[in-house]
């Protein structure tokens, strides 16, 4: 039997064998202390780095400057070749409009601001470089999505600027402070707030590179109003004159004179403010190559130009000199309108889905098998397609249903066209199926022809008003159409004179583009005679535009079909439902309406239809001589589907 003493011994031996038992409980409390140590202090180094000291330790506050954020905006908008910036006007935003004034750039104020965002959209679609369009914070930025969304889906590079509370009172109930971020990051493919003075800068540079990268878009930059004024105004402002008394009040005046600091610390450094590189996806030499080989084995070959084929960097002359080496019969869509001039012999205009169950080999390039091409369905099965596109899901959009692609390159649309054409080394197609294709154009042309001599029991045939409308358009015009039935009409009876020169909404369909496309399309090219064609129904959404075209002498020629309704929803709403509510509208005065805002207003009726070329040739001059025009015709209702009409 052991005795306790020996137990005891034991104990100690085996203790002493294993000192590592005890080392945990000796070393505990150190290790712990470290690690509580480490983390506050990594919290507090996280803290300083939050609330700007380290940077403040490396940069200065200028408290005396009088600079102020608008002007590294406009700083970086000249940099960037911008010519215009489209707005209307609001406190949050008007030190960049004051900016850009100063440095040259053209401040041009619309009375809506969905107006202003529709006329960058139109100078990116011209220009090749981003459209800007600035308005304010809250219901000025509500008012534009349906223009950004307009510019979205017809992949225009557009920068919107748009105003914001400050930044200490963002979800604070500040005047018409909203999440205006969240409003905008589905439609835009850049969006970016700016917080500092200092970040304007390098945030515009890299939302106007995403504009035009890859597939072009719209972009959104948000610049709360602290970050736009000078430094003693927003002093003024942000730190009160009399804080509460005691700790607190010393603890709330250090942040707000900190949160100051923060955001014009480094505010006037010079930065670099010229465009960032671009990123354009191109083919490959492989599948160019494949393209090429697919191409030379066809007998009746089909071309479909869409927008993107009007893109940077290619010009688009040099489209034009490749697309007429291919020598492929070719349809023109969207922005693609005009590229190869009037009555071109490989512009087919009439019967595309007739030609394309014909063709053995499609290229689309830049189009989409979308609603325009019936999702793909129009397409024969025994044709082999070739689709480009920068837009993946674009390119292979219902390509698991109803169509299938030979090949689907993504790429620069008209790049791929000019290496396409030198890899072909000119070879020739059988003119016969050019012939073809021409002799359907003449039967549908002979078929309007006859519609347009029609007599009507009242008002003017329109078919034969357009005709008057293509033979008197000059050669430098450009052509903006906002309609349903009278611009539908347009699309097959009236020609652009050249590449770039027809300006439609795309594939949104939206109403109300008009007077937007207008004025960016002028101030483009002012040289040019901008006409515009609406149907009554749109007209009503740009009417209060002319008086911006007035007061910024803005000479511009509206050509109104004026039918007294939404006709192209009643025509079908009529028969299906047997009823014409909420599609009736009145034979308004337009013009009279347009002479009130002081632009000039003439009207075609029957009283004076011997005349309609005298009087779009009056409205030219008129034009010419420096004034607005709307030009308002009454016209019987038409079905340009089969070119019938009725009163």
């Amino acid at each position: 039997m052991r005795s306790r003493g020996a137990d005891t011994l034991t104990n100690r031996f085996h203790l002493m064998e294993n000192p590592a038992v005890t080392a945990p409980a000796e070393g505990f409390f150190p290790s712990f202390l470290l690690v509580t140590c480490g983390t506050l202090l990594a919290a507090l180094l996280g803290a300083a780095h939050r609330l700007g000291l380290f940077y403040q330790l490396m940069h200065k506050v200028d408290e005396t400057s009088v600079q102020h954020g608008g002007e590294n905006v406009a700083a970086v908008l000249r940099a960037h070749g911008v010519r215009f910036i489209f707005t209307l006007v609001g406190g949050h935003i008007s030190p960049l409009l004051v900016a850009c004034e100063k440095l040259g750039i053209r401040v041009v104020d619309t009375r809506h601001e969905v107006t202003a965002v529709f006329a960058a959209d139109a100078v990116a679609r011209l220009t090749g470089t981003v459209g800007v369009a600035a308005v304010t914070a809250g219901p000025g930025l509500t008012n534009t999505v349906t223009a950004v969304k307009n510019a979205q889906v017809a992949q225009s590079p557009v920068l919107l600027l748009g105003g914001a509370a400050s930044t200490l009172l963002q979800k604070r109930g500040a005047l018409q402070a909203i999440d205006q971020m969240s409003l905008f990051r589905p439609l835009c493919k850049f969006c970016a707030s700016v917080r500092r003075v200092r970040d304007i800068i390098p945030t515009l540079r890299a939302a106007m590179a995403a504009a035009q990268s890859g597939t072009p878009g719209p972009v959104f930059v948000e610049l709360p109003v602290d970050v736009l004024y000078p430094y003693y105004m927003v002093q003024k402002e942000m730190v009160p004159a009399k804080l509460p008394k005691g700790l607190m009040g010393r603890v709330i005046s250090w942040y707000l004179k900190n949160c100051l600091a923060n955001l014009f610390v480094g505010a006037w450094e010079p930065q670099p403010e010229g465009p960032l590189p671009l990123d354009i996806p191109q083919a490959s030499p492989q599948q160019v190559q494949r393209c090429v080989e697919i191409l030379s084995r066809a007998k009746k070959p089909l071309l479909l130009l869409g927008s993107q084929a009007l893109l940077p960097p290619v010009p688009a002359d040099k489209l034009r000199a490749a697309v007429e080496t291919l020598g492929v019969p070719c349809f023109l869509g969207g922005m693609a309108r005009g590229l190869l001039g009037r009555n071109h012999p490989l512009h087919i205009r009439q019967n595309r889905g007739a030609a394309l169950k014909k063709a053995d080999v499609v290229l689309l390039a830049g189009a989409v098998c979308d609603f325009r091409l019936s999702y793909g369905r129009i397409l024969s099965h025994k044709s082999k397609i070739i689709i480009i596109n920068r837009n993946r899901d674009d390119m292979l959009l219902n390509s698991d249903i109803f169509w299938k692609p030979q090949e689907a390159v993504q790429g620069d649309v008209a790049s791929f066209m000019l290496k396409l054409v030198e890899g072909l080394q000119g070879q020739m197609w059988a003119p016969e199926w050019a012939e073809e294709l021409r002799e359907a154009d003449r039967q549908k042309e002979q078929t309007f022809r006859e519609k347009a001599a029609m007599p009507v029991a009242q008002h003017l045939n329109p078919l034969r008003v357009l005709q008057l409308v293509e033979e008197t358009l000059p050669d430098n015009s450009f052509l903006v159409v906002d309609g349903g039935d009278f611009v539908a009409t347009a699309a097959y009876l009236v020609q652009p004179r050249g590449p770039l020169r027809w300006l439609d909404p795309g594939a949104f369909g939206t109403l109300g583009v008009g007077a937007g496309f207008a004025l960016g399309a002028k101030l483009c090219q002012p040289d040019a005679e901008v006409w515009c064609l609406f149907g009554d129904g749109a007209f009503g959404y740009s009417l209060i535009e002319f008086d911006t075209f007035v007061r910024h002498k803005i000479p511009v020629m509206a050509l109104v079909g004026n039918d007294a309704g939404w006709t192209q929803i009643s025509r079908e709403q009529v028969p299906r439902l047997g009823s014409n509510v909420a599609c009736g509208l009145a034979y308004t005065d337009y013009h009279k309406a347009a002479m009130g805002l002081g632009a000039q207003g003439l009207l075609l009726s029957r009283e004076n239809e011997d005349h309609v070329v005298k009087v779009l040739r009056d409205g030219q001059q008129q034009c010419r001589d420096g004034h607005p025009v709307v030009i308002n015709i009454l016209i019987g209702r038409t079905d340009f589907r089969d070119g019938s009409i009725s009163v």
